[in-house]
């Protein structure tokens, strides 16, 4: 008999599982160990992260219990104010005189539970846990981090979050949530060099916090996330699409209504032109200062004892190279120089993209970089150092602490020998290929130009200013690698130079400052300087402690030097007559610039860097463009099209603001002859006028022998 009952639906396997005893007890049991070990590792964590004194004490918070502090204050060669050192680098405001608006700005974009947690917002743990504790820290973990930075590190790790934590929850016993608010407000990250919403709100809007009105507050509210990003004056677009998402967040706690939301929206960004405090100028330079000279000599005296440093920077020409390098670079990331198309990520689709967190970065950044250094070509001053393209996203020094490839920049060391063991600038050069030369490390290596092409025989002069490869291999090798070694050495070359012949042309890594400085030699009659960056420190009480003393070195004698000097000029211009090779590299980006000026150009292989080091008698100025991490900028990223426009509007900008210097002058030792450029030797009547022409020489070293190829009858004899 079939019965009409059906069956009853079989139980899926995980209820079936729960309700057998053993399974569910076993589950049970695991479940209880599981949560007992995770609360064991939390407890040891918590109670073992502070061990060894690895957390700060709170009680160096407590301004009353400590000595009289004052800050050290840097000053540019003019007497205007750079930057400050000191432990408290900002202007201290007590809380009631922080105005309503500005405290809410903050509490709604970093904090809106501050008044109603203990120091940690376990609201927000479980999205801050599957963001990777990204947004997670409260205003009184922010305020632990960047207090107590020598104990706390900005690097984000599990151990830091908890030392955080655990000297939040201490502040928080330990202070009232309005002390906790009011140290937060004035030495918060909002900019650099500027720290605290007083300093802030005199950098950006020249006025006291106490008078900024909604949108301003706004504004500084929103750089916490990213300073360099938000940055008002390097980023004012940025700047005002983060301000009105803190207006909207303002609203949405109610501390707006949204008809005053709106209209602050609406308001434009009005920064100051007062800029009597450069704390967003020159960071480079100051963090150079204060990590290589002033921190490594006074210690703990440089933040605590009022230390005024009068420093050698000119603020407007720092101004000047800032733009000139930023203008630059993004006018090589919009296509200018590739036929629209940038085969890199740009600066600014980086920052849409969502740069790193100050958390998380790295020193290298992964966008298209530059560096910039002027030193005053007498003395060595240093006028302006710009070591990258944001200091809050990379503070690592393209200027001082990078090594790269100078490419062609370092011929004029090949050349220099040259000249100084008595070759004429128009010694005819071979242009033509090389066999394949073994290196040092048993690679092969053949060499070619850009191009690809080759020239023949051609005069020293013109090999250097087209930056030609091969003829100036040949020459470095006719010298010998040690001889072209021992040159750059007298130049201040200090990085290792292995003896094979691709040093001629610059394939081995130079520290831009110590490259850089080395032209000074070619500005100054053959006198290098050392680059200086302090004129003089002194104490409070006006006590000097420390003054500057130039440092010379003669290099090259005045004769030699001013042939190097005279070759170097014609890289920035053209020679007389017609032909695809008359005008140097950098002759086509000087925009009608009408100075006496000189220089080089340089790229490397796959052009992964662009060089141009130019000077007046009075300034030596030298660009690198390239990437941190050796990748290729674009096709035909050569110096002289690329970097050399940027020195082009660094100089055309210093030099409306001064008179042009004088030209060099020739020493009279020197002895002139017109030659025949097609073949070195004197020319006669009967050489073609565009081969003629008239060079200097040092006493000894020019032809005696009268050109042979040309004759009345316009038969050539091969030489």
């Amino acid at each position: 008999m079939v019965s009409s009952t059906p069956p009853s639906p079989r139980r899926p396997f995980f209820v079936r599982w729960w309700y057998h005893p053993v399974q569910r007890r076993r589950a049970i049991i695991a479940t209880v160990l599981a949560l007992l070990y995770g609360s064991g590792l939390a407890y040891g964590s918590w109670t073992r992260v502070c061990a060894g004194d690895r957390c700060p004490s709170i009680l160096r918070i407590d301004q009353g219990h400590r000595p009289q502090v004052q800050t050290s204050k840097v000053y540019a060669a003019d007497g205007r104010l750079i930057s400050e050192y000191g432990v408290q680098r900002r202007t201290v405001v007590k809380l009631s005189d922080i105005p309503l608006h500005v405290r809410q700005a903050f509490l709604a974009t970093e904090d809106k539970r501050f008044y109603s947690h203990h120091g940690i917002d376990f609201i927000r743990l479980p999205g801050a846990m599957l963001n990777g504790f990204r947004g997670f820290s409260t205003i009184t973990q922010q305020l632990a981090r960047n207090v107590f930075s020598d104990k706390i590190s900005r690097e984000r790790s599990p151990s830091r979050k908890l030392r955080e934590a655990r000297v939040a929850l201490e502040l928080e016993r330990n202070f009232p949530k309005d002390t906790i608010l009011e140290l937060y407000l004035n030495q918060i990250d909002l900019g650099p060099n500027v720290a605290g919403v007083e300093s802030a709100a005199q950098v950006f809007f020249g006025k006291s916090v106490r008078d900024l009105n909604v949108a301003e507050a706004a504004t500084l509210a929103a750089q916490p996330k990213a300073p360099g990003t938000y940055n008002p004056r390097t980023h004012p677009d940025n700047a005002v699409r983060r301000r009105n998402v803190v207006l909207n967040l303002m609203r949405d706690q109610g501390f707006l209504t949204p008809e005053d939301a709106e209209f602050w929206k609406a308001y434009p960004l009005v920064l100051t032109t007062r800029r009597t405090s450069y704390g967003d100028v020159a960071p480079y330079f100051v963090e150079w200062l204060r990590t290589s000279f002033l921190e490594p000599r006074f210690g703990r005296d440089l933040y605590e004892k009022g230390l005024r440093i009068y420093t050698t920077l000119d603020l407007d020409m720092q101004v000047a190279a800032e733009q000139a390098l930023q203008s630059q670079l993004d006018e090589i990331e919009s296509g200018v120089y590739s036929n629209g198309k940038f085969e890199g990520t740009s600066y600014r689709q980086y920052i849409e993209q969502g740069r790193t967190t100050p958390d998380d970065q790295g020193p290298f950044a992964q966008y298209l970089q530059g560096s910039l250094l002027a030193l005053d070509a007498k003395t060595g001053n240093i006028l302006a150092m710009v070591g990258g393209r944001d200091f809050s996203d990379s503070k690592w020094n393209r200027v001082t602490q990078s090594r790269r490839p100078p490419g062609s920049t370092f011929k004029p060391f090949v050349y220099s020998a040259a000249i100084r063991a008595g070759h004429p600038v128009t010694e005819m050069l071979d242009d033509s290929p090389l066999p394949p030369v073994i290196q040092l490390d048993s690679s092969l290596w053949q060499p070619k130009d850009y191009d690809d092409t080759t020239l023949g025989m051609i005069p020293m002069r013109q090999s250097l200013y087209l930056s030609r490869n091969l003829s100036t291999i040949k020459l470095g090798m006719s010298l010998g690698e040690q001889t072209v070694i021992g040159e750059a050495r007298r130049y201040g070359i200090t990085t290792p130079l292995p003896p094979y012949p691709s040093i001629h042309i610059g394939a081995r890594e130079a520290i831009p400052m110590e490259l850089i400085a080395a032209y000074t030699s070619f500005a100054n009659n053959g006198t290098r300087v050392e680059p200086i960056g302090i004129q003089r420190i002194e104490d409070r009480q006006g006590n000097i402690l420390y003054q500057s003393t130039v440092k010379r070195e003669q290099v090259l004698d005045p004769e030699h030097n001013w042939l190097m000097l005279d070759m170097m000029r014609d890289v920035m211009r053209c020679q007389p007559g017609s032909g695809l090779h008359r005008c140097g590299t950098a002759a086509g980006a000087l925009g009608g610039l009408r100075i006496p000026m000189a220089g080089k150009t340089g790229t490397t292989d796959d052009y992964t860097d662009a060089w141009f080091v130019g000077f007046t008698p009075e300034i030596v100025t030298g660009i690198w463009v390239g990437y941190d991490y050796q990748k290729r900028i674009m096709n035909n990223a050569g110096g002289g099209r690329i970097v050399a426009p940027a020195w082009t509007k660094f100089m055309r900008d210093v030099y409306q603001r001064r008179p042009s210097p004088g030209d060099w002058a020739r020493p009279d030792d020197l002895v002139t002859r017109e030659v025949d450029w097609s073949n070195g030797f004197l020319a006669t009547p009967f050489c073609p006028l565009e081969v003629r022409r008239w060079e200097w020489f040092y006493p000894g070293t020019e032809p005696s022998q009268v050109c042979q190829v040309h004759s009345p009858f316009g038969v050539g004899v091969t030489p």
